[in-house]
């Protein structure tokens, strides 16, 4: 019987719900592979509260390259970065995935959701959502627990499930290397 080498995958962030939602993706792409979950601070390079697509990826990028810079010993190093944007039907909220390994990049976003009208307005007027949303609920720390999509779904999906998917999609290069030649 042949022994699976265990994979080490480095998360760019201390936040639990980003820990455990990459977890989850690569346990259900690669349900055979052993993992070990090392979690760094990773520097985004864009500000606390990215706004539109190309700021929110640029973040997430940014870590996962920060995390390959401090654990160059690992085999995948993933970054995550949650942004917002404007929309006609309000202020939208997603996140942007990027996992990195030796050869290869992936990348994927989230689903995405519209903020009611009182935390769109405090995240307009420079509050981070997380913030924004504590102040709101009148909770504490809730980025690192169910997130803005626990709290406005009851739970139904969490910060972590809605990352859960997204790591699934970013690692399709992965999963597919025929089809995905490797980065330069």
């Amino acid at each position: 019987m042949q022994e699976i080498p265990v994979q080490k995958i480095v998360v760019a962030s201390k936040n639990p719900t980003k820990i455990q939602g990459t977890l989850d993706g690569f346990q259900s792409m690669f349900p055979n592979m052993d993992v070990l979950i090392d979690a760094v601070a990773g520097a985004s390079d864009v500000p606390e509260q990215p706004i539109g697509d190309t700021e929110t990826l640029a973040g997430a990028y940014n870590r996962a390259r920060s995390a390959r810079e401090k654990k160059s010993e690992a085999d995948f190093w993933v970054g995550i970065e949650s942004g917002v944007t404007e929309h006609a039907a309000g202020l939208a909220v997603f996140s942007w995935i990027v996992i990195f390994d030796k050869n290869r990049v992936g990348q994927s976003r989230t689903n995405t959701f519209f903020l009611p009208p009182r935390i769109a307005e405090l995240v307009r007027n420079g509050q981070s959502l997380g913030d924004a949303n504590d102040a709101v609920f009148q909770r504490t720390n809730t980025r690192q627990e169910s997130g803005a999509s626990g709290l406005l779904t009851g739970d139904v999906i969490t910060r972590r499930g809605l990352y859960h998917q997204a790591v699934i999609y970013a690692l399709i290069p992965f999963k597919n290397p025929e089809l995905f030649p490797p980065s330069e």
